[in-house]
């Protein structure tokens, strides 16, 4: 049949125009140093995108940007993949190295660099291989930084010599719109593609999941919304796309400073966020947190599991916390703790257990929990097996990678490297990364579950678990510790908190670490540039104390 009227192209672009048509008028706040209404905004992004003309910059050539959470940023996330380039958001928490070979690999044409990295591009120019122009970004107005780097202009003069009067380009919603790079902890980091459709059908599934369902997110028109997640990361989990949408408030937080993030938090009355949940917890132990009032903030979580420690501590704050689950490669939601009717009338103190449990899928994702051969394992909360996952949003490619592209995708579905069960009220719970699994006798141990009830020990700040070598187990867990300021306990302390837990039928009584070994204090849990912990460097610490 041949086809007959208009087949609208899902892009970006229906955000940004609804947002504009809604709310032109809404503030757009960077800091304490700029705002811009939606409108100013809107015309910024016009003239980003006839800048990229000018540049030389080309519809599918790659464009990166090395900046915190920035008015120019959000302008960028528009521009770019709208012009119809793909938008290449450098991790400017990698090493040098890994910086150069995303650049090189993305094959970035132009670069837009904050000045605070013009000395990490400066050690590595030689090396960069595509890279024709750069355009260095300050906060100082009028200043424009002395660099060695070649080819240079300054963002807001480029911005002064280009046109308001723009038109984006009709382009396919199969456009690829975005790239980013994963951490890379076992060799070089994998370049995650999405497409306009990618992006725009995460966007508003998690809209969905954020404000249909009560108890959630409530997410709604007008509200105050401040990123937490880095720009960088998985396109801030594309929440800017429909804050935008709904005529959302920004108030956009640059480089994180604790401080002054708490102080935006309660000046700006802020409603919605979204971090890892080493941000969260970085927040609500910041010793002066009970200054502010936080009690109208409502915040998602991923990156890392939502403890109960960290869940009660919000409660007490009155901050609302909610348990996401994803990863790169999914853009990156998959499941969320948006609690089932028959909780609604728990207690608090209830409703956490729910809350921290790893959720159900979004609006239109499926998950299953399978054996080695795929086969679905029964949903009674103890069949442990492999996470996949579906969805209309996830990447269907690594970028210049299609081996790594199909071991993702064996058996049409997405495998996540992550294990886990489904309960008997079909919540997903992850025990465990694969590569973090801990196998003790023949018998696995769950490590997210046994670090929940340690971090459940008053003295403990953090704490992180992994396996150790045992002569006759094979392996044995093994928990690092650090502890709040002022804090002491001991080994034994530890032990016998767990086995209140234990009495409990919390966890195995021989899951509990043994003594002396099992048990290391330290004065602080390393993380990685998103928050995740850095189990790898735990365990050479491990290795480089038994020599």
């Amino acid at each position: 049949m041949d086809k007959i009227g208009y087949y609208y192209q899902l892009t970006l672009k229906m955000f940004l125009e609804q947002g504009m048509s809604f709310a032109p008028n809404q503030i757009i706040k960077y800091r304490d140093q700029l705002q811009f209404t939606y409108t100013e905004h809107y015309n910024r992004v016009k003239k980003l995108s006839n800048a990229l003309k000018s540049l030389g910059v080309r519809p599918g050539e790659a464009v990166g940007m090395l900046d915190w959470d920035t008015h120019r940023y959000l302008e960028a996330h528009w521009a770019i993949p709208l012009y119809g380039s793909l938008f290449h958001t450098v991790n400017v928490r990698m090493s040098p190295e890994q910086i150069k070979f995303c650049i090189n690999h993305a094959e970035d044409v132009v670069l837009f660099v904050n000045e605070e990295f013009i000395p990490l591009l400066e050690s590595i120019q030689d090396e960069l291989t595509t890279v024709k122009t750069f355009v260095l970004m300050t906060d100082t107005p009028g200043h424009v930084p002395s660099t060695t780097l070649p080819n240079t202009i300054e963002y807001e003069q480029l911005l002064s010599q280009q046109s308001t009067a723009y038109e984006f380009p009709e382009i396919s919603e199969d456009t690829r719109a975005t790239l980013c790079y994963t951490s890379g902890t076992t060799g070089n980091p994998k370049g995650v593609v999405f497409t306009q459709r990618d992006l725009v059908m995460h966007a508003i599934s998690v809209l969905i999941s954020f404000s249909c369902y009560p108890q959630g997110m409530n997410v709604q028109a007008n509200q105050v919304y401040m990123p937490l997640t880095p720009m960088f990361h998985v396109q801030a989990w594309t929440v800017p796309y429909f804050a935008f949408m709904l005529g959302n408030k920004f108030i956009l937080p640059g480089k994180y400073e604790p401080s002054l993030i708490l102080k935006w938090l309660s000046e700006e009355k802020v409603n919605h966020s979204h971090c890892v949940t080493t941000i969260l917890h970085m927040l609500l132990f910041h010793p002066d947190v009970e200054k502010y009032d936080l009690s109208h903030w409502r915040v998602d979580l991923g990156g890392a599991k939502l403890t109960r420690q960290l869940a009660e501590r919000a409660w007490e704050l009155g901050v609302f916390t909610l348990s996401s689950y994803g990863m790169t490669e999914t853009c990156p939601a998959m499941t969320i703790c948006n609690i089932k009717p028959e909780h609604y009338d728990l207690p608090v103190e209830d409703q956490i257990a729910y809350r921290i449990k790893s959720g159900i899928p979004y609006t239109w994702g499926q998950i299953k929990v399978v054996d080695e051969d795929y086969n679905e394992m029964p949903k009674d909360g103890k069949s442990v097996g492999n996470v996949i996952f579906r969805s209309p949003w996830c990447t269907h490619e690594y970028f210049h990678d299609p081996e790594k592209t199909k071991e993702l995708w064996r058996n049409d579905w997405l495998n996540t490297g992550d294990v886990g069960y489904m309960d008997l009220e079909g919540y997903l719970v992850i025990t465990d990364r694969n590569k973090d699994a801990i196998k003790s006798g023949g018998e696995w141990i769950s490590t997210l579950t046994l670090e929940d009830a340690i971090s459940q020990f008053p003295p403990i700040l953090e704490c992180a678990v992994i396996g150790i070598p045992h002569p006759r187990w094979d392996e044995r867990p093994c928990v690092f510790i650090a502890l709040k300021p002022g804090q002491n306990a001991s080994a034994e302390d530890v032990r016998n908190h767990l086995l209140k837990f234990a009495d409990a039928g919390k966890i195995e009584k021989w899951w509990i670490p043994d003594l002396p070994d099992g048990y290391v204090f330290i004065d602080a849990i390393p993380h990685n540039y998103i928050g995740k912990i850095e189990k790898v460097t735990l365990r050479k610490m491990y290795a480089e104390g038994k020599k």
